[in-house]
């Protein structure tokens, strides 16, 4: 599994630190360390499974595609699935 990094532009649940401004965005230095979808595939999730089972919506995954954000709740999901804590598969990165 290849390490993919994707910078989250903001967290929807929660104020976590000083996100930085930038093109009308909030930008947080909140990176994932691994593709979270290729996990999921080594750990038997592929995406019709996560959807047909409701795991995880389409707009999650779209999200995950796409590096954009995703809520705590989704990355508790993710952490559930996977077998590992959050600073597993985040990582914060000074900018």
């Amino acid at each position: 599994m290849g390490i993919a990094y994707s910078t989250f532009r903001s967290w929807r649940a929660g104020n976590f630190g000083s996100p930085k401004k930038g093109k009308g965005r909030n930008q947080m230095p909140i990176k994932y360390k691994v593709d979270i979808l290729e996990a999921l595939k080594g750990k038997g999730y592929s995406t019709y499974k996560l959807r047909r089972e409701k795991l995880l919506s389409e707009g999650v995954i779209q999200s995950l595609r796409e590096g954009k954000t995703i809520s705590l709740d989704n990355v508790s999901q993710i952490c559930a699935l996977l077998g590992c804590q959050p600073g597993d598969i985040l990582e914060y990165v000074e900018e």
